[in-house]
């Protein structure tokens, strides 16, 4: 049986400013900039000119000559987005190359044919981001087949990897472990103790990585020395090439701009945003003329062009007033953050560098967290002490002995000065660096220590170990 009623729902929506806010508040500055080039192109009304040439090409009109029974103006127009220097140059700071660009700009320098370079972009681009090939050579061939209509054999392709096994980093494009190492020594000056490291993984890998040393040098004829020295060449090695290369960014972003500039004056922190300021505003002469002429007139045309103008003002005055919002989000934010974390901006010391969410921001700020995220993505700021993004400053916290919250990167700093400090011919276990954590006062479980190891890229106790 159908029945019919009333509902009644309350729904909150976005207006056209806040959508627009949102939508420039998560643009980084170079994006930003674009952004405006975009608009001063497909709105006449806008002009980026420094200054008017003369009174005849632009003058200024007061809003209230431009009111109207059925129109509520915009603001007076006029966009300058560069300050006082039509195009002031600020520092850009280079990014590490994508994994993928990185490699694919090495094949271009080798003399290879469309065949053999569209083999090698597909190899490529089956790395993963540790700069492993995980697949078999066989798949790998069928793969090209169905996927890039590309035909070859088992040969082919391996003759081609070697060839991306040449390039840098040293060891990309390894199918294991141990290739990975052998490719970074044999690419070393061949030295003795490097002669033997690649003896010792090309015939001994298993006693090696099971810590069988006293095989090791029966079986290859070495002194108990020469392995030591062989073994401190092999522990200099990157097992994780790919990782050298920052692959977080995309092939076109490869220059940073920061949106912020940290300035320090006898311990007084401030900050700047160079690249940007809000745009001044005022009506091109042409068009307000079309619409003072078009008020009180009958003339279709007329009204059809007063309200084309009428439009384009409209959409430059929430234009502009979405990066004015833009600016005091960002700016709200950035002191909120500078503030928060004081003690770290004077010297970058990340013992200094205090727990904070982006809940403890929204909280200062007013902003919901939402916002804070979109602030934080994609946003950089220049210190004296290195250039940094806005998500760095943020990070979880635990509490030491005396009850008072450290960040996770106090810890991992603690951790690491442990196993930096241990006795390599016998490394601590995980249960030991729980002691030596509680010992400095920071209370930590194994399972923690477990995982900070982890992300610091420590081996467990017995890959550790040193002769």
């Amino acid at each position: 049986m159908l029945k019919q009623g009333l509902e009644l729902k309350q729904q909150q929506k976005l207006s056209r400013l806040q959508i627009q806010t949102i939508k420039l508040i998560e643009l980084p500055i170079q994006d930003l900039e674009q952004r405006i080039r975009t608009e001063l192109e497909e709105n006449p009304v806008l002009d980026d000119s420094p200054e008017p040439k003369s009174d005849d090409e632009v003058r200024d009109v007061s809003l209230d000559e431009l009111k109207d029974d059925d129109y509520i103006p915009a603001y007076k127009t006029r966009v300058n987005n560069w300050g006082k220097d039509a195009r002031p140059e600020y520092n850009t700071f280079t990014v590490k190359e994508s994994f993928t660009q990185s490699l694919i700009k090495q094949l271009g320098y080798r003399n290879l044919s469309k065949e053999e370079f569209d083999i090698a972009a597909f190899i490529i681009g089956s790395l993963d981001q540790t700069g492993y090939l995980r697949r078999d050579i066989e798949s790998l061939v069928d793969d090209m087949a169905f996927r890039a209509g590309i035909t070859t054999d088992a040969d082919q392709v391996l003759k081609i990897l070697k060839v991306i096994q040449s390039f840098e980093p040293a060891g990309v494009g390894a199918r294991d472990l141990r290739e990975c190492l052998i490719i970074q020594l044999r690419a070393r000056k061949q030295t003795p103790s490097v002669l033997n490291a690649i003896q010792i993984l090309e015939n001994c890998f298993e006693d090696f990585t099971n810590k069988r040393y006293q095989k090791i040098c029966s079986r290859l004829g070495i002194s108990e020395q020469e392995l030591k020295e062989a073994t401190r060449s092999i522990r200099k090695l990157n097992p994780s090439p790919g990782g050298q290369i920052d692959d977080s960014y995309n092939d076109q972003a490869q220059q940073v701009v920061p949106d912020f500039v940290l300035e320090e004056h006898d311990g007084e922190l401030s900050f700047s945003m160079p690249r940007f300021s809000v745009p001044e505003l005022r009506v091109n002469k042409k068009y307000a003329d079309m619409m003072l002429s078009a008020k009180g007139g009958s003339d279709r045309e007329q009204k059809e062009a007063a309200s084309f103008v009428r439009q384009k003002l409209d959409s430059a005055k929430w234009f502009i007033e979405a990066l004015k919002q833009r600016q005091n989000t960002l700016t709200k934010t950035m002191q909120a953050i500078l503030d928060y974390q004081h003690d770290y901006f004077l010297d970058g010391d990340e013992s200094n560098l205090r727990p904070m969410v982006l809940k403890d921001i929204a909280a200062i700020t007013g902003f919901d967290i939402s916002t804070i995220s979109r602030v934080v993505s994609s946003k950089y700021i220049e210190t004296h002490f290195g250039i940094f993004p806005l998500k760095y400053f943020f990070s979880e916290g635990m509490e030491n002995s005396e009850g008072e919250e450290v960040s996770t990167r106090e810890l991992k700093k603690a951790l690491k000065e442990c196993v930096d400090a241990e006795d390599k011919k016998k490394p601590l276990t995980d249960e030991q660096l729980v002691t030596k954590m509680n010992e400095r006062g920071y209370k930590v479980a194994r399972r923690t220590i477990a995982k900070y190891r982890g992300q610091l890229g420590i081996p467990l106790a017995r890959w550790r170990k040193e002769i």
